[in-house]
């Protein structure tokens, strides 16, 4: 939407639900945001990703009007959130790192306030289909205060979701949970984003990878790398990886698929008949060397694709060389330990 000359307000068009433009921000000499540009599409999940201080709650606190760039401009549902933050506002739910909850209240008096907070017209209905979607019905006259750390992030949701917001941000929702809760408020996200646009900041790699159609990673205030989770790995790898398992093992196998065209190096792993193979990015040989292994009697037993994981890219991207090691080598430790 856009403003007129006369106040009212009208549809933009386009798929965009957040369009964000050349954003900076300075906190007085220190730039955090350094002029990003990305968008997210109606309908899109994604997932907002960085280290701390690398500027993903500055960017989340513009983009719902709780203080202003310094630079750019970014729109939320086709309002201008400068200057039309209230039309932003109303068509955002905004779920923080820590919920925002008034523990003395029950949980349907709090839904209650937040609904008549954004002026919302059948108040009852919305407050009963919003606790509903997050399977919190019968903990209605329940005071918040008496609540798990699982359903008060529930509760959060609701209150994010109560007013039926074209576009939902969600800043670390599963941060503190159990694993169950987790698995709960990770498929919980996945149906909401069939109804909303969401933007989800988290540091639990897996569950962007399991929830978000799209990845966008900052560091320092910048955008290093935008994709789907699925091409990222390849993205950053420069090559394919394909792993290969046979029952006949032969000492001649690597030299063999090295002459299958697009394979750059066959390298034996450590176990027996196992086999990484390297091939050319974006061609996928493995018809070529399932049948070199059929016609030579090797017996493949595994054939699948390996890229690098989500953990992998976000690491490279966001952490300096000696630290990657740092944190290899001590994952190795706890494993060997």
């Amino acid at each position: 939407m856009s403003a007129e000359p006369n106040g009212e307000t009208k549809q933009l068009d386009g798929d965009d639900a957040i369009e964000v433009v050349n954003l900076s921000k300075f906190y007085g000499e220190r730039q955090v945001l350094r002029d990003l540009n990305f968008s997210v599409k109606r309908g899109e999940i994604l997932g907002f990703l960085g280290p701390n201080g690398a500027g993903k709650t500055t960017t989340m606190r513009i983009l719902t009007g709780y203080m202003p760039p310094s630079s750019g401009t970014a729109r939320v549902a086709g309002f201008d959130v400068i200057k039309q933050s209230l039309e932003v506002r109303a068509r955002i739910g905004y779920l923080p790192e820590t919920v925002p909850l008034y523990l003395d209240m029950t949980v349907a008096d709090y839904l209650s306030f937040v609904a008549r907070l954004h002026h919302v017209k059948n108040i009852d209905a919305a407050i009963d289909r919003a606790m509903e979607l997050v399977n919190i019905a019968d903990r209605a006259d329940t005071l918040l205060g008496k609540l798990s750390k699982g359903y008060k992030q529930r509760v959060g949701i609701a209150q994010a979701i109560v007013h039926e917001p074209d576009v939902l941000i969600l800043d670390e929702p599963t941060i503190g949970l159990d694993p169950r809760q987790i698995i709960e408020v990770r498929d919980l996200i996945r149906a909401l984003g069939k109804e909303h646009t969401i933007l989800l900041s988290t540091h639990i790699l897996p569950e962007v990878s399991q929830t978000c159609t799209r990845v966008l990673i900052i560091r320092d205030g910048e955008i290093v790398a935008e994709d789907t989770p699925q091409h990222l790995g390849a993205q950053f790898s420069g090559s394919e990886h394909v792993y290969l398992q046979v029952a006949n093992v032969a000492p001649e196998i690597p030299k063999e698929l090295e002459k299958i065209q697009g394979v750059l190096t066959v390298r034996a792993q450590e176990t027996e008949g196992v086999f990484e193979i390297e091939t050319t990015l974006n061609h996928d040989r493995r018809t070529d060397i399932a049948a070199m292994a059929v016609q030579r009697g090797w017996g493949v037993l595994e054939l699948r694709p390996v890229r690098l994981s989500l953990e992998d890219v976000f690491l490279q991207l966001t952490m300096q060389e000696q630290e990657i090691e740092n944190v290899q080598d001590m994952n190795e430790a706890m494993q060997n330990g």
